[in-house]
C-alpha cells in the first residue's frame, strides 16, 4: 500500500452507522478513510438493532434529528438503494387504568412529532394487537407513521456512496496508538499507520477509549446492554400487521419481525465495552412481562442476542471538535437511536467538520450545533 493511499483529509474511526454516515457525505467533498477493528462494519451495535424509525423515540435533540431524516428515508438519493429502506410497522405504546397520566402524557408527545396518531379505548388496542389481556387494560396510542428501518441497505448505501465517490473503509484495523505530528493525526493500527488533519471518533462503545489515546478528557459515556430474543407466534396465527407494540413503562417490546416475533425486556444494565452477550437473566425477564402481559407463550427462543447503546449522562448525542485536543471530532453517545437518526446526524457532522453550520434544511426541526457539542456542559457528563 503506497503512502497516499494511507493519507487523507479526514480518518473516521469505526465504520458503524454514524462513522459510515459521516463518511458518505464527508466524501462528497474531501478524501475520507474508515477504519474498522472488527472484520465487518456495524458488527457491535448497527448490526444488532430492532430497527424502528419512530419520531417520538428518544431525547428532544434525538426526535429533531429523526424527524429530519425522514425525507432521505423515503426518498434517498437515486442509486442508492435497491429497493425501499422504510416499511410500514407502526407503534403502539398501552397502558392499564390507573395510568392515565402517562397515557396522556405520551399522547402529547407524540403528536408533538407526528400528525398520524391515533388514541384507542381498550377494544381498539386488542383490535390491533390481539394477544393483549383486556383485564384492567386502559388503552393506547397508537403512531402509525412508526416504520421498520432496513438496516444493512442503509449502511450499504452509505459505504458504497464514499466508494464510488474514491474513499476507502479499511476492515481489521485496530487502532494501538495515536500521536499529533506538525498538525496532523498519526494513526497507529495492525495494518500499517494513517495520517490525516482531522480524526473523527466513532468508536461507539469504545469512544472513551479512543479519546484518552488521544489526550481527550472523557464524556463520561456508559455503554449498556440490551438483550434481545427471537421466538415464535401463536400457530396459524399471522402476525405480519401487528404493530411493534410495548407497555407505556418501556418494560419490553415485541416487534414482528420476518415470520417471527422480536421481544426484549427494554433493558439498560451499565457494562464495560466489549462484545457483548445476553444474560440468561435478561431473557428470562423479558419471557416473564411477555407472558404476564399477553396471552403469548414462549416455549423456547430460536435466537438470543445483545447489543450496546451508549450514552452520556443527559441522554443527548455528543458531537463537534473537542475543545482541548486540536482537530479531534467527536461522534459518540448515540444510545439506540443511531439508525434512525443517520442521515441527517451524518450531514450535520459532515457541515461542523468542515467548518459550516447545521443545513437549514435539518435546522428548521430544532437541531442545534450547541445542543449536540461536547462543550455544552462538562457537568452533564459526569456521573
Amino acid at each position: 500500500m503506497s503512502m497516499g493511499e494511507m493519507q487523507a483529509d479526514y480518518i473516521v474511526i469505526g465504520a458503524g452507522i454514524a462513522g459510515t454516515s459521516i463518511a458518505y457525505w464527508l466524501s462528497k467533498h474531501e478524501r475520507v478513510i474508515v477504519l474498522e477493528r472488527e472484520t465487518q462494519p456495524g458488527y457491535h451495535s448497527t448490526g444488532r438493532s430492532a430497527a424502528l424509525f419512530m419520531e417520538s423515540y428518544g431525547s428532544p435533540q434525538v426526535r429533531a434529528l429523526t424527524s429530519a431524516s425522514r425525507s432521505f428515508f423515503e426518498r434517498p438519493p437515486t442509486g442508492f438503494c435497491e429497493h425501499e429502506l422504510l416499511t410500514s410497522r407502526g407503534a403502539m405504546h398501552f397502558a392499564y387504568r390507573g395510568q392515565e397520566i402517562e397515557l396522556d402524557a405520551h399522547e402529547v408527545l407524540v403528536r408533538s412529532v407526528s400528525r398520524n396518531v391515533e388514541r384507542l379505548d381498550a377494544v381498539e388496542a386488542c383490535l390491533r394487537v390481539p394477544v393483549l389481556r383486556p383485564e384492567n387494560l386502559l388503552g393506547a396510542v397508537y403512531e402509525a407513521d412508526a416504520s421498520d428501518i432496513d438496516v444493512h441497505a442503509l449502511q450499504q448505501g452509505f459505504i458504497r456512496g464514499a466508494r464510488i465517490n474514491g474513499n476507502r473503509l479499511v476492515s481489521n484495523a485496530e487502532v494501538r496508538g495515536l500521536k499529533r505530528v506538525a498538525g496532523a493525526w498519526e494513526v497507529a493500527t495492525n495494518q500499517g499507520t494513517y495520517h490525516a488533519p482531522i480524526l473523527v471518533n466513532a468508536a461507539g462503545a469504545w469512544a472513551d477509549t479512543i479519546g484518552a489515546l488521544a489526550g481527550a478528557a472523557p464524556i463520561g459515556l456508559v455503554p449498556k446492554r440490551r438483550s434481545a430474543l427471537i421466538f415464535a407466534p401463536p400457530q396459524g396465527v399471522d402476525t405480519s400487521d401487528w404493530p411493534m407494540f410495548m407497555d407505556i413503562e418501556q418494560s419490553f417490546y415485541v416487534k414482528p419481525d420476518a415470520g417471527m416475533l422480536l421481544g426484549s425486556p427494554a433493558n439498560a444494565d451499565p457494562v464495560e465495552p466489549h462484545d457483548v452477550q445476553p444474560e440468561e437473566l435478561d431473557i428470562a425477564v423479558a419471557i416473564d412481562r411477555i407472558q404476564s402481559m399477553t396471552t403469548l407463550t414462549v416455549h423456547r427462543p430460536s435466537h438470543v442476542w445483545a447489543g450496546l447503546r451508549s450514552f452520556v449522562s443527559d441522554g443527548e448525542f455528543v458531537g463537534g471538535f473537542d475543545t482541548a485536543v486540536p482537530g479531534f471530532f467527536w461522534a459518540a453517545a448515540q444510545g439506540g437511536y443511531g439508525i434512525q437518526t443517520a442521515p441527517a446526524v451524518g450531514q450535520v457532522y459532515a457541515a461542523m467538520l468542515r467548518g459550516l453550520p447545521v443545513p437549514e434544511q435539518i435546522a428548521q426541526f430544532g437541531v442545534r450545533a450547541e445542543a449536540l457539542s461536547p462543550a455544552r456542559s462538562n457537568s452533564s457528563h459526569q456521573l
